[in-house]
């Protein structure tokens, strides 16, 4: 077999063993089923990864294309298997990306037109309850390893499950969930199945307070030796962790004041803060109302969708189509993006997570983050690789790396700003408050979890070492994001070690790649096609990423 038959035929046996991945990737045939998340599960999935890394390291590529998916594949997959190996994939316990919220929001992505497609959704509930015994399984198999969860996130995931569960006041999401099933749909099925699931994450909320809480680790930093592996892991590049910390507080203090030249337009004399607080006083970019907040996203998506195609850049038929939508309540603040099935029957989508009880928006903030989610930011980067045929399965639908993705994203942001499109100074005070919060993910991501010192000259308790407390404070004082957004944030940084720096450097590898390209290149430059032939890659990390945009020419 080559190179791309054994990674086609990995994502069928992938798929097969993790039914949750396998609706997020949109392969048909497993969506009344559910991923055994138990040790004996993750050991399977582990065993099947080596198998396939095995073959693929042994097979000879046939031609470049071949070659670039054997380097994308033993990265991503050894990595996958580092991790294994470590115990520390058993272990995954925070608010944002873990078996918990996997296991919740699989149900966003199901189909929902049909009876038939609600008694699917019914099988499918009905296995609930072994799943969460199966997360409940591997996270005492990992205290027994000694790779207990942080007390944070036990706490915070707990408080999720109970929202879920409906036990925080609100309908719980299952029973909300079915309430829009169609006549003709299984409603005894569902109602059980419903029941059967909210009871399942109150139980998982119980178990983690009363039997988790106790067992698990006070401190929250992970240390030198997992934090590299996790880096490594999304970002897919070997770096420099004070190197790294060091660009990140530069970075900071260029887009700090950047970000004060345009607030003294919006506030004369004034600070960051009194900037933002005009323009959160500005009709001009008040909207009031859930569905209208939606309304404004999903027509701003559509206007750059059809601004960009032809001009900026070449945007298939199938990747015009991109749902914004509002999140169920439960998960963190903020927007995230899902990919297309293969044959976009279901289309890219925008999420939005709303903080609860709120219903009066600014959108100064969110031009730039609608960008980022859509286009030309995840939506044309994943569905682009999606729809590309010359690709492996792996490679469009398996391959996707923080660094790549969230940095691609990060770059359209400032991108359109260089097309024009932030002209207004509150939609680009906005996107340069995003720039700001992301550089200062670098420094607290490295400083907390590393928890290294904080440098002279930075006006921020200097020759102090990072905590989460100084991390939050620094967050709060130094940027401009809303304060929940920050807590939040906080919270993931600490669950999440190594994945908030990717973004910004992701972007910093894109922008050197493409100002290398346009040295090399000189007259014959173009940002279309560079941006073109760049996306047609498909996910890879940055090291392997680095190397391909290298052979662009």
């Amino acid at each position: 077999m080559g190179v791309h038959q054994i990674c086609d035929q990995f994502v069928e046996d992938f798929a097969a063993a993790h039914p949750v991945a396998a609706t997020e990737m949109g392969i048909p045939g497993y969506d009344d089923q559910l991923t055994d998340y138990s040790p004996e599960g993750y050991a399977a999935r582990a065993a099947l990864e080596r198998r396939a890394l095995e073959a693929v390291t042994a097979a000879e590529a046939a031609d470049a294309g071949e070659r670039a998916a054997k380097a994308v594949f033993t990265e991503r997959i050894g990595l996958d298997l580092e991790i294994h190996d470590a115990g520390l994939d058993v272990a995954s316990l925070n608010v944002i990306a873990s078996p918990v919220q996997d296991l919740r929001m699989v149900f966003d992505l199901m189909p929902t037109d049909t009876p038939e497609q609600w008694a699917t959704i019914a099988k499918r509930l009905a296995k609930v309850p072994d799943a969460v015994d199966g997360i409940r399984a591997s996270l005492l198999a990992a205290v027994e390893a000694g790779n207990a969860p942080a007390l944070r996130q036990v706490t915070k995931v707990a408080e999720q499950a109970e929202t879920w569960a409906g036990l925080s006041g609100e309908t719980g999401f299952f029973q909300n969930m079915i309430a829009g099933a169609p006549e003709g749909a299984p409603r005894a099925d569902l109602d059980r199945g419903a029941r059967a699931a909210q009871e399942a994450y109150a139980e998982l909320a119980g178990f983690l307070r009363a039997e988790l809480a106790p067992k698990a680790r006070a401190k929250d930093a992970v240390g030198e030796d997992a934090y590299r592996l996790w880096s490594r892991y999304f970002i897919g590049a070997k770096l420099d962790p004070r190197e790294s910390y060091e660009w990140g507080w530069a970075e900071f203090l260029r887009l700090e004041a950047e970000m004060k030249a345009v607030a003294e337009r919006i506030a004369p004399g004034g600070t960051l803060a009194h900037a933002a607080a005009a323009l959160d006083a500005d009709p001009r970019y008040q909207v009031q109302g859930r569905d209208a907040f939606q309304r404004w996203m999903q027509e701003l998506s559509d206007t750059a969708l059809a601004d960009l195609r032809g001009k900026h850049f070449d945007i298939p038929d199938p990747l015009m189509a991109l749902d914004c939508r509002i999140a169920p309540p439960g998960g963190g603040a903020g927007a995230y993006y899902t990919g297309p099935n293969e044959d976009f029957t279901r289309p890219g989508t925008m999420w939005w997570s709303l903080p609860p009880g709120r219903d009066e928006f600014t959108t100064w903030r969110e031009v730039s983050t609608v960008y980022h989610e859509g286009v030309p930011g995840h939506h044309l980067q994943i569905a682009t690789a999606v729809h590309e045929q010359s690709l492996n399965r792996f490679q469009r639908l398996l391959a996707f790396t923080s660094g790549h993705g969230e940095g691609w994203a990060l770059y359209a942001e400032r991108l359109m700003q260089d097309l024009g499109y932030l002209a207004d100074d509150g939609d680009l005070l906005g996107m340069l408050s995003e720039q700001l919060f992301r550089a200062a993910r670098v420094i607290v991501d490295f400083g907390m979890h590393l928890e290294l010192e904080i440098p002279s000259g930075t006006g921020f308790h200097e020759g102090e070492r990072w905590t989460p407390d100084l991390g939050l404070e620094f967050m709060l004082t130094r940027t401009i994001t809303d304060e929940p957004l920050v807590r939040d944030e906080i919270n993931r940084y600490l669950g999440w070690p190594g994945q908030a720096p990717a973004y910004k450097l992701g972007e910093r590898l894109w922008i050197e790649a493409r100002e290398d390209a346009r040295k090399r290149q000189g007259d014959a430059f173009d940002l279309k096609d560079f941006h073109t032939k760049a996306l047609r890659l498909g996910g890879m990390g940055l090291d392997t990423l680095r190397e391909q945009l290298a052979e662009l020419d």
